[in-house]
């Protein structure tokens, strides 16, 4: 995709906002509309047999939620979990008409920016450390790369579901525990 391109998508050159994080020592951003809220790590709810990207469930507000190890997503070790260590709630369509909400562990969650879409290039065609599907572009702040994850792939629940044996990325709904925070 070219910039031009990415300028149009992103809606020209007004600025979009995106949640900039760490995780494995290395800075990515996604943009805010996906972002329900950000949370502390808490209590996990281990669920039997699911692939080792999915690390459990919590009970957020009465919802069972899955929380996802971005790190194993990206073909890393496990996520070291330390003080700083949040669960990043995001919204991301499921099927035509239908969302699903999942939490994903990043190690620090650090600001939000603004990034005009002029300051966007397109994924690397070669060298990144990621599939090239799950990079949206490469923000440029302070003369620096921002890599802006694409979490339609990045969480693309069909194939997640495949690696987790189900068809429909189910997980079982019969959790009692009690909410991990406060709203």
């Amino acid at each position: 995709m070219n910039r031009t391109r990415l300028a149009t998508a992103a809606g020209g050159d007004d600025p979009q906002q995106y949640l900039v994080f760490s995780l494995n020592g290395e800075t990515y951003a996604v943009g805010i509309h996906s972002i329900r809220e950000i949370i502390e790590y808490g209590r996990l709810t281990e669920v039997p047999m699911l692939p080792d990207l999915v690390r459990g469930v919590i009970n957020l507000r009465g919802a069972v939620v899955p929380v996802l190890d971005l790190g194993v997503r990206f073909g890393r070790a496990p996520t070291r979990i330390a003080r700083r260590t949040c669960i990043v709630i995001v919204e991301i369509a499921a099927r035509p008409g239908d969302t699903q909400v999942v939490g994903v562990i990043v190690d620090t969650v650090n600001e939000v920016l603004d990034i005009p879409a002029g300051d966007i290039e397109p994924p690397p065609s070669f060298g990144a450390r990621l599939r090239s599907d799950f990079i949206a572009g490469m923000g440029k702040v302070a003369g620096r790369f921002i890599i802006l994850l694409n979490l339609a792939h990045v969480l693309a629940l069909d194939e997640l579901a495949g690696l987790a044996g189900t068809d429909d990325g189910a997980v079982p709904n019969d959790m009692s525990q009690e909410p991990i925070c406060a709203s």
